[in-house]
Parts: structure tokens; C-alpha cells; sequence
């Protein structure tokens, strides 16, 4: 399917603030981009990076005043997504060095205080997909999913403790829970066609069969119209926006996902 996504941003600013943003999805095995477009009101100037973990992300000092960011993509992505049950668990001596850093506990995700708990709610299953399956169906049932309660990303812990939280807090638990049982696990962070409320949108993937594959606790089945923005070990890695200095918030910020027709 095609999807267009828009996201928006307006600021107003108080000193030169330093801004480091992720707003540009990038072509790859499960996405192609086939417009952009990125508009700063007004012009600023602009470098580009690509971070540690594959992801396009801009740098730039937005000026005193009014100032606001509008992003557009037209996405090629998936009518449904691969689902493989009974794929395997891959040993640690045999997995890719790209991945190993995904087994680490990290900030938002303690994985070392998880693994009594996530061999608990995995038993009987097979070792690797079917075991992530496991973890996803019990984060449905016993984690409350409450879009817009929360701006702060709480660790996987917390969220536990809790029971309750966004998409972005499921998803850390759901990765630490995966990281404890030697499964690689890492956060999403993009667009879903659908959503209610729509907004950007947190998920998970995990490492299992030679591949990753995607999990999303707060949907109550699997589908399509996922566009990706950013990987990363869990929620410090993948903002779409970090400001420093004075700290400033959007004035006004709007996410829209819809179906396009492209031509042949």
C-alpha cells in the first residue's frame, strides 16, 4: 500500500536553541520513499547525519520567535506484515554483530530484572518466535494501553509496576522482557495507518529465525500500514526531536496518516 504521512511542529522560541530532529523515514527492505517533503518556517540551516543505528537524523539552531516544522512523506509499505510462528531462537554465538548490542540491558529497558518473569510467562513455548508472541499476548492483557497519558519515557520496570502506559512504554517492556530470555530486541518509532488517536507511534521488533520481525503490543492484531523513522535501543535513542538550552514545547503539533492511490 501507499501512505502518505504528515507531521507537524510549531514552536516559539525564546533564545537560538540547538536542535537535533529524526522526521525523515528512509528507504529499505520493508519501505520505499517516493516523495518528501521538509519545510522550516523560517529557513534554517540544515545538516544531516545518519546516526549509530541507521537512522537519518537533521541538525539545526532554530531562530528567536515563531518557528515551525512540517514534514510530508508519500511511503510504499506492506498490506500485511510477516508472521512466522515457530521461528527459531538464535544462539548468541550465532547471531550478527549488528545485533548483539540488542541484548544489553539499556536505560529505558533493564532486561537483567526480567528474567524469572519472562520465563514465567513463556513457559511451554517454543524457543524464539512463539516465546515473543508469548510476551506480546500478555502486555495486551495485563498493561493497560492509555495514549496521551504520559510525555516521559518510564523504564520497562516502572511500566510493570504501574500497569499502564503508552505505546512507547509497552514497548520498553516488551524489550526488556525479550532481552532477559537472550532474544534481540529493539524500539521503532514511525507512523501506523489507523491509529486511534492518531499520533507518532512506538513499537518493537525482535530477532528471532535469522530476521527481525515486528510485535506491537497495543494493537490487537497485526497488520499493515507501518512506516518506520527510527530504531534504536529504546526511547533515548529514537526521539523525534531533542532541543537543548531553554527548554521549549510545541505550541501546536498534528500527526495525519491516509491511503493514497499511485499511479502505474
Amino acid at each position: 500500500m501507499w501512505l502518505e504521512t504528515r507531521c507537524d511542529f510549531e514552536f516559539e522560541i525564546p533564545v537560538p536553541t540547538p536542535f537535533v530532529l529524526m522526521l525523515r523515514p528512509r528507504s529499505g527492505p520493508i519501505q520505499w520513499i517516493g516523495r518528501e517533503e521538509y519545510r522550516l518556517v523560517p529557513n534554517a540551516p540544515v545538516t544531516e547525519f545518519v546516526d549509530v543505528y541507521g537512522n537519518l537524523c537533521q541538525r539545526l539552531v532554530a531562530p528567536p520567535g515563531p518557528f515551525s516544522i512540517h514534514t510530508a512523506a508519500e511511503v510504499q509499505t506492506a498490506d500485511a506484515l510477516e508472521q512466522t510462528p515457530g521461528a527459531p531462537f538464535v544462539e548468541v554465538q550465532s547471531l550478527p554483530d549488528a545485533v548483539l548490542g540488542y541484548l544489553l540491558p539499556s536505560r529505558f529497558c533493564e532486561s537483567d530484572r526480567f528474567n524469572l518473569m519472562a520465563t514465567e510467562i513463556t513457559a511451554g513455548q517454543w524457543l524464539g518466535y512463539d516465546q515473543v508472541a508469548a510476551i506480546t499476548q500478555w502486555l495486551r492483557e495485563r498493561i493497560e494501553y492509555l495514549p496521551g497519558t504520559s510525555d516521559i519515557p518510564i523504564s520497562a520496570v516502572e511500566v510493570n509496576q504501574r500497569g499502564s502506559g503508552v505505546c512507547r512504554d509497552l514497548a520498553h517492556l516488551g524489550i526488556a522482557l525479550c532481552r532477559s530470555l537472550s532474544i534481540p530486541a529493539r524500539m521503532v518509532v514511525g507512523y501506523l495507518h489507523g491509529l486511534q488517536p492518531m499520533d507518532m507511534h512506538a513499537w518493537f521488533e525482535a530477532f528471532v529465525g535469522g530476521r527481525w520481525y515486528t510485535f506491537d503490543p497495543t494493537q490487537a492484531e497485526l497488520r499493515g500500514g507501518y512506516v518506520v523513522v527510527g530504531y534504536g535501543r529504546d526511547a533515548a535513542d529514537v526521539a523525534i526531536y531533542n532541543q537543548f538550552g531553554l527548554p521549549v514545547y510545541p505550541t501546536r503539533h498534528e500527526v495525519a496518516v491516509r491511503r493514497i492511490e499511485m499511479p502505474d
